[in-house]
């Protein structure tokens, strides 16, 4: 096993990719456009070399309305077409195997596995592994592999580079060294950045408002949690007929932003398992310069969960008074 963790040293990557004569191209479960971003700009560069290759995730059913507009999207195939065995199975952006969800019985299944992922969780479950937990974004990462294998980084590519990294820095909110320089190069390929990020970020259909509406009236502040303070709010099962999981997932986004707590949570029911719970956790400094947010990924870790020190999740199980409980306790006081 080769184990990558500064992002760098891209040899087994490349040899890996060289190598290959099929590919599959897992995505986390609940994809967003880091890993399908990743998962198709590799793709794409694949097809063009005549490597049979495909990309696909566990759940949903279907893609995000959003991600549907990525280049390269006809390479995605349903988890039913996922071949059980491959010469390289790529994973991408997911931080633990349990991130492929039911697609996760694939791995045995690859000569050879290849994981490229920047969150700091992920302990490597790949025969290569090319992690770099500095890297802004996966994209970030799959744009220095493909440098490396000498691919042409065009418009289409481009754009699935981009839509990861943009949305994984938050419209650069959360950029890091090399993030606008990336941006920039991107951009030069003549792609639309201000239209890319409309439709990832600020489009949502008019159901989103009534929901967005009644779960924010439910949010609650815990103002002793960790000595920095909680603000959460639970998605129902049912407030979510009408929407799809993007909508669902920018509520955090939302309430984030409370001035009173540095620290964010959103419980969202699974429909049809009024025990599940997927838990989305975001945290912050409190003033520019300083270094005192929350590690939240060690709280998503208390649950078997993971991400990063300002952004993390997790799945519970319980009812809502439970889960909401735990994490309180979790948190503990200062």
């Amino acid at each position: 096993m080769t184990s990558v963790r500064d992002g760098t040293e891209l040899g087994a990557a490349v040899a890996a990719l060289a190598a290959a004569r099929s590919v599959t191209i897992l995505c986390h479960v609940q994809p967003d456009a880091d890993t399908v971003g990743s998962g198709l700009a590799l793709a794409m560069a694949l097809h063009r070399r005549d490597i049979p290759v495909c990309v696909s995730f566990a759940e949903p059913a279907e893609l995000p309305a959003s991600l549907r507009t990525l280049p390269g999207v006809q390479l995605v195939v349903p988890p039913a077409q996922v071949p059980c065995e491959v010469d390289l199975l790529i994973v991408v952006d997911c931080g633990a195997r349990s991130r492929l969800g039911a697609l996760a019985d694939r791995l045995p299944g690859a000569t050879m596995t290849l994981v490229i992922d920047h969150h700091r969780a992920n302990d490597g479950f790949g025969t290569v592994d090319l992690i770099d937990e500095s890297a802004a974004s996966t994209t970030e990462l799959v744009t220095r592999l493909l440098d490396a294998w000498g691919v042409e980084i065009d418009a289409d590519i481009a754009h699935c580079l981009f839509a990861g990294l943009v949305t994984d820095t938050g419209s650069f909110r959360w950029a890091r060294s090399g993030s606008h320089a990336m941006a920039e190069r991107l951009l030069a390929t003549g792609i639309d950045g201000t239209e890319i990020t409309r439709v990832l970020l600020d489009t949502h259909p008019y159901a989103w408002l009534p929901m967005l509406s009644k779960v924010l009236s439910t949010a609650v502040v815990v103002p002793s949690a960790a000595g920095v303070g909680l603000v959460y709010t639970l998605v129902r099962a049912a407030d979510t007929h009408d929407v799809g999981p993007e909508e669902v997932e920018s509520v955090i986004d939302v309430i984030r932003t409370t001035a009173e707590a540095g620290i964010a949570a959103v419980f969202k029911e699974a429909r049809g398992h009024n025990d599940r719970w997927t838990v989305s956790l975001r945290s912050r400094d409190s003033a520019p310069g300083r270094t005192d947010g929350v590690d939240v990924a060690a709280v998503a870790g208390v649950f078997g969960g993971g991400g990063h020190r300002f952004a993390a999740g997790y799945t519970t199980y319980g009812n809502a008074e439970d889960v909401v409980r735990a994490l309180i306790a979790a948190l503990g006081r200062p």
